[in-house]
């Protein structure tokens, strides 16, 4: 897949692949609120994707977006996750998260904590179905405001890249997210609790 940005054409692929191999200096200090993580740092097991997803829903002070394939409960229905979106929700002022599913018949909704949060607080916490199209991305994202981003190139596995402090690559991401999010229609299982 191609990404159109405000700077031209690029290959998703390539731009996290440079990220890798770059010779990376962060804007900021990232080192007091990381819990252990370098601002950029390479994924390949489900802890150390837990605790990327985790540190950067941490980072987010207004905006989590999520690309997902079905809300994976390894990431998405832990403890300590659900604590971060709750406490982002609830404490900031017009905080949104929004979820993005590219196979929502796999998402078991029974039982999915993360679900059952997006229903109590709809108003803060939106899903919304990717509809069915031969050209969506593989991959899982989330990214938090304009400056975080966690990559995984694909959504079935646990190898990917978290970058705590790069803006030009989450807006890029960000960018992509928003474009499809305007064709998304919102689940029929949330609309019908939220009463709509």
């Amino acid at each position: 897949m191609r990404v159109v940005s405000p700077g031209g054409e690029f290959d998703q692929h390539n731009i996290l692949a440079g990220l890798a191999r770059a010779r990376y200096m962060p804007e900021t200090d990232c080192s007091d609120d990381t819990g252990g993580f370098q601002a950029l740092t390479v994924l390949t097991t489900l802890t150390e994707a837990r605790l990327a997803v985790n540190q950067l829903a941490a980072r987010a002070q207004r905006l989590l977006s999520i690309y997902t394939p079905n809300l994976e409960p390894e990431l998405y229905d832990q403890s300590a996750f659900l604590e971060v979106v709750k406490h982002l929700v609830l404490t900031r002022p017009f905080a949104k998260v929004r979820v993005l599913l590219t196979e929502p018949g796999r998402l078991s909704a029974d039982g999915h904590r993360f679900v059952a949060m997006a229903r109590r607080l709809s108003s803060c916490i939106d899903v919304r179905n990717l509809p069915p199209r031969g050209d969506a991305p593989h991959c899982a994202y989330m990214i938090a405001d304009e400056r975080a981003i966690l990559y995984r190139l694909r959504a079935d596995g646990w190898d990917g890249i978290a970058d705590l402090d790069n803006p030009p690559v989450a807006r890029l991401y960000l960018h992509e997210f928003e474009q499809i999010w305007d064709t998304c229609l919102t689940p029929e299982s949330l609309r019908l609790a939220r009463g709509a």
